[in-house]
């Protein structure tokens, strides 16, 4: 038999949560399977709605066909012949539009077919009948019989009428069974939801009490036993020691625990006793550390005097001290250092001694040049301002030179643009002149048309009164046409007198252009000698402007090769006098240590 106890607690959790969720599951499969019927139910409810509609619009589109017919037998108008095709083509695809709904449904099938067959024979005994009735004025009366009351249109249309309805109803049926169905299976589904929920919740609530004995019990009483042994209780009796699931192996760590605990006495115990034995340890080794850092205080004491006597330049020091083995080394080193340090601080003194006489004589040669340099540069620096000057003069002459000549160009250009366009002013003139000699003629074409159309109305008003009362409204006519053409005559004059005028005016501005042009012409060939004497002195100012840029580029280059030299002299002379500092700095720095007098001559030995 199971043991619940030794199983983990994630399997338990597990077995508790699966019967849960066992229970969840088979709710939602029931629920899900009248979920699809209630889908199943909804989609053919809307293939319902939607024949419905299909058959309304069948329905909508035969009656239109009827007043259509109607309508073209009162109004004999040939756009309601139009309306009965187009509505005819509409109802032929609301019918197709049903079968394609009602594929799977034989009955249907055949009351569409029947619908069809029954408007193709209204179609076919009233339409072709009626239109051939109402285009004849004699037979009118009887196609409005046609489509009387109870008349053979009503009579043939009622079979078709009839099949809709039959139509509308099955499919109103249809859809009150798949709403029927929809709603049992809704309440279905919300009873095996609330039924399921409540077993989940049930079951939920005895699986968490059964866990909480299990699981929250043993824990709690492992909480206590463990803050009993932390307060140092190391009597405690452990509880749920040899279970197999995770309380069981918290006992089991709790335990070890416990028994660490007593181990740790035992081990301070221990601990008291290995300090003593350190404290006479770390006493020997403070004697012994005692006695080094006495003998190292008087090394560095020794070595810390001679540094001294150093510090103030004294480079004959020695350390005379006897010192243990391990610190000889030191002294001899550091006496060995002083020595070379002392013989190369005496060879750097007579070295200096030398550096600071040449670099005397180099500094006062230095200031000579840089006066002599200072003098020349000034010179060629007027020179050079000088010439600049005449430089910018002549480039200004070239420069105004060329802008006049560029201006005359432009002048000339002009001109010659103003001589085209006057020339251009002449053509358009004499054109329109000769358009103005075109619209003269044709303006006495009209005024000839005006005198015989008013000549054809007089003798038009002569044969209307010889006709009597018969021609009295031909006799207006006339009356009206020849005071037409005596304003079409009137205007015609007046725009011929305008048009004189104009041509007048037109020959008086070829006149005056044609002088304009003249004077242009002369005024472009003075300007084109203008321009050839400008652009010989504009060529002859940039030549002079050339020779003397290049004098210039010349006497600049002179300038700055002149006051290079002269910075470069300046920086000798400044490096000369930074030399001959840094050499009395240097002789002054020698001279604060203190040496032997015998020891140049063996640093000079020693160098050579």
């Amino acid at each position: 038999m199971l043991n619940l106890n030794n199983l983990k607690i994630s399997r338990k959790l597990l077995l508790g949560f699966s019967a849960v969720v066992a229970v969840i599951g088979a709710t939602g499969g029931v629920s899900l399977l009248n979920i699809n019927t209630m889908n199943e139910a909804r989609s053919e409810s809307t293939r319902g709605n939607a024949t419905m509609q299909a058959v309304f619009d069948a329905q909508f589109r035969l009656a239109r066909q009827e007043n259509s017919v109607r309508g073209w037998i009162i109004s004999q108008d040939e756009y309601y012949l139009e309306r009965v095709e187009s509505h005819r083509a509409k109802f032929k695809d609301a019918l197709n539009h049903i079968r394609e709904l009602a594929a799977s449904e034989p009955e249907q099938l055949a009351l569409v077919d029947e619908v069809e067959r029954a408007a193709d024979l209204w179609y076919d005994g009233v339409v072709p009948t009626a239109t051939s009735l109402v285009r004849d004025p004699a037979t009118r009366a009887q196609a409005g019989a046609l489509v009387g009351n109870n008349g053979p249109a009503d009579q043939l249309i009622a079979p078709a009428e009839e099949g809709i309805d039959a139509l509308l109803a099955a499919e109103q049926t249809q859809l009150d069974q798949l709403n029927a169905e929809s709603e049992a299976a809704a309440n279905m589904v919300a009873l095996i939801l609330v039924g399921g929920l409540l077993f989940s919740a049930l079951l939920s609530a005895a699986i968490g009490m059964l866990l909480t004995r299990m699981i929250a019990r043993p824990v709690n009483q492992m909480t206590d036993a463990m803050r009993r042994l932390a307060d140092g209780d190391k009597t405690i009796v452990v509880p749920a020691v040899g279970q197999k699931d995770e309380v069981g192996e918290m006992a089991e760590a709790v335990q070890v625990f416990k028994d660490a605990a007593i181990a740790l006495d035992k081990a301070a115990a221990e601990k008291v006793r290995m300090e003593k034995v350190a404290a006479e340890e770390r006493a020997r080794n403070d004697a012994i550390r005692a006695a080094n850092e006495k003998e190292q205080t008087e090394v560095v004491d020794a070595l810390a005097g001679a540094l001294e006597r150093v510090a103030r330049g004294d480079l004959t020091c020695q350390v005379t001290n006897d010192f243990a083995g391990r610190y000889l080394k030191l002294r001899d080193d550091f006496n060995a250092a002083i020595r070379q340090l002392h013989e190369a601080m005496a060879l750097v003194s007579n070295s200096t001694l030398s550096i600071t006489s040449g670099t005397n004589e180099i500094s006062r040669a230095a200031d000579d040049l840089s006066r002599r340099t200072e003098t020349q540069a000034a010179s060629l620096e007027e020179t050079a301002a000088a010439l600049d000057e005449i430089t910018a003069a002549v480039s200004k002459t070239a420069a105004g030179a060329s802008h006049a000549n560029a201006t005359v160009e432009e002048a000339r250009s002009e001109a010659e643009r103003t001589g085209e366009i006057v020339g251009d002013a002449v053509r358009a003139m004499t054109e329109i002149e000769q358009s103005s000699r075109q619209i003269s003629q044709i303006i006495g074409v009209i005024d000839e048309i005006a005198f015989q159309t008013n000549l054809l109305a007089l003798n038009a008003g002569v044969e209307a009164a010889r006709a009597g009362e018969a021609g009295r409204g031909f006799a207006v006519v006339a009356s009206e046409v020849r005071a037409l053409a005596q304003r079409s005559a009137d205007a015609a004059k007046e725009i011929k007198g305008l048009i004189s005028t104009s041509s007048e005016q037109v020959e008086t501005g070829v006149e005056r252009i044609n002088n304009a042009g003249q004077a242009i012409s002369s005024i472009v060939s003075k300007v084109t000698e203008i321009n050839g004497l400008v652009s010989e002195i504009a060529a002859s100012a940039r030549e002079q402007s050339l020779g003397l840029g290049e004098v210039n580029t010349a006497i600049n280059q002179m300038d700055q090769v002149t006051q290079q030299n002269a910075a470069m002299v300046e920086e000798t002379t400044a490096a000369s006098r930074s030399l001959a500092d840094d050499a009395n700095d240097l002789s002054r720095l020698v001279g604060q240590f203190k040496v032997n007098t015998a020891a140049p001559a063996r640093g000079k030995r020693n160098a050579a």
